[in-house]
């Protein structure tokens, strides 16, 4: 009897496992990809309004998985007016497209710079090479982790107060706000990685 209901067990544990796999499976079969190449270069892409990556990295277009059939495809750069179009994604297949954002009208000075900071002294380096997480301000996509931590780098910004938002793999959700004075760098302080 035992017998019997360990098989039955293993059986049913059996089919589990295989309607999972199946699902995997079809899942994976539903998947595309995403390849957006054109200027500027490190502005983000977003697929069905979720950010996915920067569209490309060191001058590299970057690829990102997409549900497959008729997605829209967004590519937002503060510096630019937002590009969005609908590309059909086929499974397994990359979906190549070309942009050209339109630049906005400059903001005029004065200028504070934000930059993204963490424990380690001041440096060149990146802190976190490869964050690829995006960063907002004010609900606004401005770039992503990995652009705005080193000694040579930040964001130039008017004066004012502005809600930051990071959304990263490496330090998880950030929400705080931030005042940007004139002539001056904020160091918005990267808290201790996610273990």
């Amino acid at each position: 009897m035992t017998h019997v209901s360990i098989s039955r067990l293993t059986l049913i544990g059996s089919y589990l496992i295989a309607a999972g796999l199946g699902v995997s499976l079809l899942h994976a079969q539903d998947t595309g990809f995403v390849r957006a190449h054109g200027k500027p270069g490190d502005a983000g892409l977003f697929i069905n309004g979720t950010y996915a990556g920067p569209a490309s990295r060191f001058t590299v277009p970057e690829k990102y998985a997409s549900p497959a059939g008729e997605v829209e495809v967004t590519i937002k750069d503060p510096r630019y007016e937002d590009f969005t179009t609908k590309v059909t994604v086929r499974a397994k297949k990359t979906t190549k497209l070309k942009y050209a954002l339109k630049l906005r009208e400059p903001s005029k000075p004065p200028f504070g710079t934000l930059r993204l900071g963490g424990g380690e002294p001041e440096s060149f380096l990146s802190i976190s090479a490869g964050d690829i997480g995006a960063v907002y301000l004010n609900d606004r996509f401005f770039g992503h982790v990995d652009e705005f931590n080193n000694k040579g780098s930040g964001m130039l910004l008017n004066p004012g107060t502005y809600e930051l938002h990071i959304s990263s793999p490496t330090y998880g959700e950030i929400r705080q706000t931030i005042t940007i004075e004139a002539n001056k760098t904020t160091v918005f302080h990267l808290p201790k990685k996610k273990e």
